[in-house]
């Protein structure tokens, strides 16, 4: 019988906090109203291993990932982030000596959209689940559900140092109240992290529609010159910094979410690829809800 070099002593005893795997790519079943979605979703997962113990054993993540997302195929799973949660779980059984446990679920998604000039497209977005368990009886979870957005911002510095060139000429250029004016434009890509309590009514495409409204604008697969030109002037009607997008997004969740706990936490982080310089903007706020209300 082979060693199981795994569980032996390592030369140099120290706890590791994440050991696992990452990029385990699977098809995922969620059952939706009215509907039942396939997701194409790329899994990470990990356990603690104690300092007596020199390596995980990596074939048992597999195995709780396989046999897990392969059911949900038969049986369709109600949501990314309670099918994390339960690979996490079934880590824990399969590593006795861990502690805890942390599974994150990536997945490309598509949701229609209209423009607001009647065209119907199916743009891209990006669901992200998370979910933490830590040993006990039962086992303690946590799990948050999450988004990533790509949008678009319009520069406001530049909009307004345009209007105070205007106004500086001789003799001055008079911009009529409300009018936007020339700037630069960036593309934004945004992911928000929010707590989903079992009983929370958090949904994926409530999230996405509060980043998307948080932006200058959203943007679309599909535009013909016209709507093209009346998209830019839309933008740049509401400019916004990477750190208005932030704090946009925060406002509208607390809005939208006034019965989740406290204790809920909120995770959102914004960057914006500039267009007149080689680096990017960024802006992120991780807090409790209660630390918001307050």
């Amino acid at each position: 019988m082979a060693r199981d070099v795994q569980s032996e002593r390592p030369a140099n005893s120290f706890k590791l906090t994440k050991v696992g795997v990452r990029g385990v790519m699977k098809p995922v079943q969620v059952s939706r109203p009215q509907r039942i979605v396939t997701l194409p979703a790329t899994f990470d997962v990990f356990v603690d291993i104690p300092a007596t113990q020199r390596g995980s054993h990596l074939s048992r993540h597999l195995e709780a990932i396989g046999e897990i997302v392969d059911a949900s195929v038969r049986r369709p799973v109600p949501s990314l982030e309670d099918l994390a949660e339960t690979i996490a779980t079934a880590l824990l059984e399969r590593h006795e000596t861990a502690t805890h446990s942390e599974v994150w679920a990536r997945a490309d998604y598509f949701l229609e959209r209209t423009t607001p000039w009647g065209r119907a497209s199916l743009e891209p977005y990006r669901l992200v689940a998370k979910a933490i368990a830590e040993r006990g009886k039962p086992p303690r979870t946590h799990r948050a559900i999450g988004v990533e957005v790509v949008g678009m911002t319009a520069c406001p510095c530049a909009m307004e140092t345009i209007r105070d060139e205007l106004s500086a000429k001789d003799p001055p250029v008079r911009v009529p109240d409300g009018m936007p004016l020339i700037t630069h434009n960036q593309r934004n890509r945004t992911t928000m992290m929010l707590d989903a309590p079992e009983d929370s009514n958090v949904e994926a495409d409530e999230l996405i529609d509060i980043v998307e409204a948080s932006m200058s604008s959203p943007t679309y697969e599909l535009l013909k010159r016209p709507e093209e030109a009346r998209l830019v002037e839309s933008a740049h009607r509401k400019p916004r910094f990477v750190e208005d997008v932030v704090r946009e997004v925060l406002a509208r969740v607390l809005k939208r979410y006034p019965d989740l706990p406290d204790g809920a936490l909120v995770s959102v982080k914004s960057e914006s690829e500039e267009s007149i310089h080689k680096h990017n903007a960024f802006a992120e706020r991780t807090t409790t809800l209660g630390e918001l209300r307050a």
